[in-house]
């Protein structure tokens, strides 16, 4: 059976941005993801949550911005989320949609981080300050979701491998991090996306390399954006795939989309982790495109797949109460 695109995606592809992969800059990446943002918000009322409230935390190198969202009932667990937009662009603001999502159904506190961004932080100064998010937020439980066993990383494309690369990080140092969510992850970066011995490796960067929102050329302006050294790409705090060892990690759920080049290096990674001993609930969601945690408002089957992932990592933060 052929895999059909979702309807409703089909019908708002042609209004999504990023086109033209060849003339992408930052600053029209971070404008037109945020022009999408803002319109979402104008068209379809946010869901609302107990609390939000604006903070500033210590990041690697100094402050930095972040946005708290509270459930109605606490002791709750806390769950440090990082923004998608290829590194490069999205913010706090355009994600509040996803954080507030993520603490109602999931009934978390809800740490959203403003980290730095290529190209004007080099590698590895984003991920350091994502690393020291969650720091931050394991030394602030009280503030946050008051519940010392229960501390989860998530995030979406980009945010998903910095997500995923955090996670790695905590498994000797700490904190100590009891479940992942990774919504269509960006996993390998070697070769930006434009190595044909690399992209054979993962057929969908052929197979869906143009028409279904986010492209392979795209990609490769992200990650160059944000690792343009080879031996940066292949870093696994950037490519977490490309780790050595990915034993002891916590337990995952790892989303991919049927209509997403990323989709092969998504699931090589779920079953990377699964291989080496580690708990993951999988999806690869058959209708869906790259992004469709963003787009519940216009999508029915796009909302109900993303509520299937936070529901099974609900369950995970759960488990590790008991």
């Amino acid at each position: 059976m052929v895999n059909q695109l979702d309807p409703k995606l089909a019908e708002i592809l042609p209004l999504l941005p990023l086109k033209d992969p060849g003339s992408l800059t930052p600053k029209r990446a971070r404008e037109e993801l945020a022009a999408l943002a803002a319109a979402g918000k104008k068209n379809y009322p946010l869901p609302l949550v107990s609390e939000v409230t604006d903070l500033v935390i210590q990041g690697a190198a100094g402050p930095i911005s972040a946005r708290r969202y509270k459930p109605a009932r606490l002791p709750a667990p806390t769950l440090v989320h990082f923004h998608g937009g290829g590194w490069v662009a999205g913010d706090v603001e355009g994600s509040d949609r996803a954080a507030r999502l993520l603490a109602i159904e999931i009934e978390a506190v809800v740490l959203s981080i403003e980290y730095r961004r290529p190209p004007e932080t080099a590698f590895p100064g984003t991920f350091d300050d994502c690393l020291a998010a969650v720091t931050w937020a394991a030394s602030n439980i009280d503030q946050l979701g008051r519940d010392h066993s229960r501390l989860g990383v998530a995030g979406e494309s980009a945010g998903a491998t910095l997500a995923a690369c955090v996670a790695q990080a905590c498994r000797q140092n700490g904190p100590r991090i009891v479940a992942q969510l990774l919504a269509y992850p960006p996993t390998d970066l070697a070769g930006h996306y434009r190595s044909a011995n690399e992209n054979a490796k993962y057929p969908s960067r052929t197979e869906n390399a143009n028409g279904y929102f986010l492209t392979t050329d795209s990609m490769n302006f992200f990650s160059e954006q944000y690792v343009p050294n080879d031996n940066d790409a292949r870093d696994p705090r950037a490519s977490p795939i490309r780790a050595e060892n990915l034993k002891g990690l916590p337990p995952a759920v790892v989303c991919t989309a049927e209509f997403d080049p990323l989709r092969d290096e998504g699931e090589a990674y779920a079953r990377a982790l699964e291989k080496a001993g580690n708990r993951v609930v999988y999806f690869r969601e058959p209708t869906m495109i790259h992004g469709y945690f963003m787009v519940g408002t216009v999508s029915p089957a796009a909302l109900e797949a993303a509520q299937r992932a936070r529901a099974a990592f609900k369950t995970m933060l759960n488990q590790a109460a008991t």
